[in-house]
């Protein structure tokens, strides 16, 4: 099970956030659509990602001054994979990318640049059992 294809298990109806969201309109996003991240989008681009752990958290400690945007607190650096590995080399880039103690429980699956779906741990786990 664990040799099917990323592509054949993937969310291609992925939910996004533009940059310039403020961040509380954007936790409020993640909340009603009941995700745990999401792409966050410029120009059509994948620029960063964005938690619901982070924006929970953070909104919660009060971290946020009114109107602060998505842009200033996403993760830039994403870690990302192609759909035509399998869900092991998935869950190896999810443990990789776990190691400065991020969670990473969602990938984006990015071809050419561009960003073409979503994979979680979820979606791995309902492909294996």
């Amino acid at each position: 099970m664990l040799s099917k294809k990323v592509k054949d298990v993937m969310i291609t109806d992925v939910i996004t956030v533009d940059s310039s969201e403020d961040v509380v309109f954007a936790f409020e996003k993640l909340m009603k659509k009941k995700v745990s991240a999401m792409p966050v989008m410029e120009n059509d681009k994948m620029v960063g990602i964005i938690t619901a752990t982070d924006l929970g958290h953070n909104l919660i400690l009060d971290k946020y001054e009114l109107g602060t945007q998505v842009n200033k607190v996403m993760v830039k650096n994403v870690v990302s994979v192609s759909s035509d590995k399998t869900l092991d080399e998935a869950i190896k880039i999810m443990k990789d990318g776990a190691q400065e103690n991020n969670i990473l429980n969602q990938l984006p699956v990015v071809e050419n640049g561009n960003l073409i779906g979503i994979i979680s741990d979820g979606d791995i786990l309902k492909a294996i059992s």
